[in-house]
């Protein structure tokens, strides 16, 4: 959190977080789709050649108020392949919530374990830890054909019960109902913190 108290703005960093090509980029493209223009700012993406992110994506959105401040929500993801560890705790730096967008796919959970884990080693590293920072759970690919039960993934994944959404991002299912969950448990946070 960053407070301008000039523009009386409070800057928050949302960070979707979660294995190589479990559909991070594509949350943030849809939003950036479906919202009103005047309220985001422009959506930025690195991709290699392979058409993956490898570095970050990051938008803003505006909505409402927080004791008066207007508050600036900074959406980014992480690099999932495992050879960028380092951009991903850079971009976690100064992280107030995070949307762990786990791949459905029965081959894939071992995967978002790993992965899982790291996000818990970074946050640690911080000063954090997935107990008590606001973060949710969203299972995307809930449309394709070898997809693993809800109830193995909130087995294997939500070990702190945080809320979880089944999620198909390439149609939007799912994305704004994360969204408004990660926003809501950051606003919560910080107005205990102001």
């Amino acid at each position: 959190m960053f407070i301008n108290w000039a523009l009386q703005e409070i800057n928050l960093k949302i960070v979707y977080y979660g294995p190589g090509m479990c559909g991070k980029t594509t949350n943030l493209e849809y939003i950036h789709s479906k919202l009103d223009p005047s309220l985001t700012g422009e959506l930025v993406t690195l991709k290699t050649k392979e058409d993956r992110t490898i570095f970050f994506d990051f938008m803003q959105i505006e909505v409402g108020r927080i004791k008066g401040k207007k508050p600036k929500f900074n959406l980014y993801t992480v690099p999932g392949q495992v050879y960028y560890a380092s951009s991903r705790k850079i971009i976690l730096n100064g992280v107030d919530g995070i949307v762990f967008v786990a791949d459905s796919q029965k081959d894939r959970m071992e995967g978002n374990i790993e992965t899982l884990l790291d996000l818990e080693n970074n946050l640690m590293a911080m000063g954090h830890s997935l107990e008590t920072f606001p973060w949710v759970i969203q299972y995307n690919k809930r449309d394709l054909p070898n997809t693993e039960s809800v109830d193995m993934l909130q087995k294997k994944l939500n070990f702190f019960n945080v809320p979880h959404f089944e999620s198909v991002a390439i149609k939007g299912t799912g994305v704004f109902d994360s969204l408004k969950a990660i926003i809501n448990l950051v606003v919560q946070h910080v107005q205990k913190q102001l």
